[in-house]
This record gives structure tokens, sequence and C-alpha cells, in this order.
């Protein structure tokens, strides 16, 4: 899958990801909350965001497995 130097930065994109998807849909309800209609682009990343956030852990996780079988 991934090697062991790639581990890190794809963890801290994952949770860069998901807590900008989390301030998106933050904004989407607050904005929402007031009678308004959020941006296309706040709303694609609070809908998109935190999928492929939790894809990252999946791989993150699985590779940590196969890791720890290998060795």
């Amino acid at each position: 899958m991934t090697s062991p130097g790639y581990r890190r930065p794809l963890m801290m994109a994952a949770v860069a990801i998901a807590v900008l998807s989390l301030a998106a849909v933050a904004a989407v309800i607050a904005v929402a909350y007031n009678g308004g209609s959020a941006p296309v682009w706040v709303t694609s990343t609070a809908l998109y965001g935190l999928p492929v956030a939790f894809m990252l852990a999946v791989v993150l996780v699985l590779d940590a497995v196969r890791q720890r079988r290998r060795q």
C-alpha cells in the first residue's frame, strides 16, 4: 500500500481534510439557521470532505495492519 515514509503526511492530510470539512459543516448549519443558502464550494467541502478523510484513515489502518503482519 504505502511506504512507511508516507504514513505521517497521509495522516496529516486526513486530519486537515477532516477539520476543514467539519468547519464547512458548521458553516452550512450556521448559514441555514439564518435562513440563507451556503455557497456551493462550502457545501461540497462539507459533503465530500469527511468521506475522503475516512478513506485515508482506512488506508492508514490497513497499512498498519499489513506492517504488523509482516513483522
